[in-house]
């Protein structure tokens, strides 16, 4: 399916467009669609969705049509040929015109206004420097900071910064929530990989480091339960109950706290508990994202039925 959204007549090209990579989970993209429209009503709003088989989901598919571009993975053979990784390089071949694209997820959202002079100058650092293949648009996770420092090197801009490495896997050069020129990409050969620590190296090879945004404008929504279709564990079922996982949407700054944000002390890094706020009390900071994150009983046990599964299989 490839619903054209909106009036379905071609129209001047939007000068950023959002990529949303959803399935099954129509709350938490309503969601992040509403975040869209609200924090950038001039943008133009593409839905890949992974062929969802959910009602509810379904039926929300068919109604943000008047608002949002559905695209979904060809049929061939009777099986389904998408995945994250196929359906952001059918994004960037299908949106090669577009000078902005910005990758997002359905359990993310907006969360602050952004006017279009801001994505001008985005925009700008792009052209100013041919190396960059990607900028990442979200906060920076709490929790993270727990595990190891965040150094800020000097960046393009002075809006701008480089994360300095501490030998993680990925989000030193790529992140799958990114901000890119899909024609640059292209010239460049980009295949997408099917993990994030394998596009890191890829994005490391053809443009070095990501460069990082001192104000950003999305987040990933804490303590989201796992989904995409696999047959949840008893660790990760018990993980997920303790942790009071479910539906923990931001709270849009308001046009005067985004000012108050963007124009804050230079270099106060933008850690998310620091600035943002859940519409719950729900969940305590600093945020999870993964439901097995010090969870060390659950999570041994989660990758004992995981080892388990495999051996059976095999």
């Amino acid at each position: 399916m490839n619903n054209k959204g909106k009036t379905g007549v071609a129209s001047k090209t939007p000068p950023i467009t959002f990529c949303i990579f959803s399935f099954n989970r129509a709350q938490f993209l309503k969601n992040c669609v509403d975040s869209i429209q609200q924090a950038a009503p001039y943008a133009d709003i593409w839905i890949f969705d992974d062929r969802s088989d959910d009602l509810e989901t379904r039926t929300y598919l068919q109604e943000v049509t008047t608002v949002a571009t559905v695209v979904q993975p060809a049929l061939k053979g009777g099986k389904k040929h998408g995945g994250l990784y196929h359906n952001m390089q059918t994004a960037i071949e299908q949106l090669k015109e577009h000078p902005l694209v910005c990758f997002l997820q359905d359990d993310t959202q907006l969360v602050r206004p952004i006017d279009i002079e801001e994505v001008d100058s985005i925009e700008k650092v792009f052209e100013e420097n041919a190396s960059a293949g990607f900028m990442h648009p979200c906060y920076i996770k709490g929790i993270d900071l727990t595990k190891r420092p965040l150094v800020d090197d000097p960046g393009p801009t002075s809006s701008t910064f480089y994360r300095r490495s501490t030998n993680q896997s990925a989000g030193i050069h790529y992140s799958d929530l990114a901000i890119t020129k899909p024609a640059r990409l292209l010239q460049k050969g980009w295949r997408f990989q099917q993990s994030e620590p394998e596009n890191d190296k890829q994005a490391k090879r053809l443009f070095g480091p990501m460069i990082y945004m001192y104000s950003p404008f999305a987040m990933w929504l804490p303590d989201v339960p796992t989904w995409r279709g696999k047959r949840k564990t008893l660790g990760l079922r018990l993980a997920e109950k303790k942790k009071r996982c479910g539906f923990y949407p931001f709270r849009v700054l308001s046009e005067q706290e985004s000012i108050a944000f963007v124009s804050r002390a230079p270099k106060d890094l933008p850690v998310a508990e620091s600035f943002l706020h859940c519409t719950s009390q729900i969940p305590s900071k600093p945020w999870s994202y993964n439901p097995l994150t010090k969870q060390r009983w659950f999570k041994l046990l989660n990758n004992a039925e995981v080892r388990l599964r495999r051996f059976i299989k095999a």
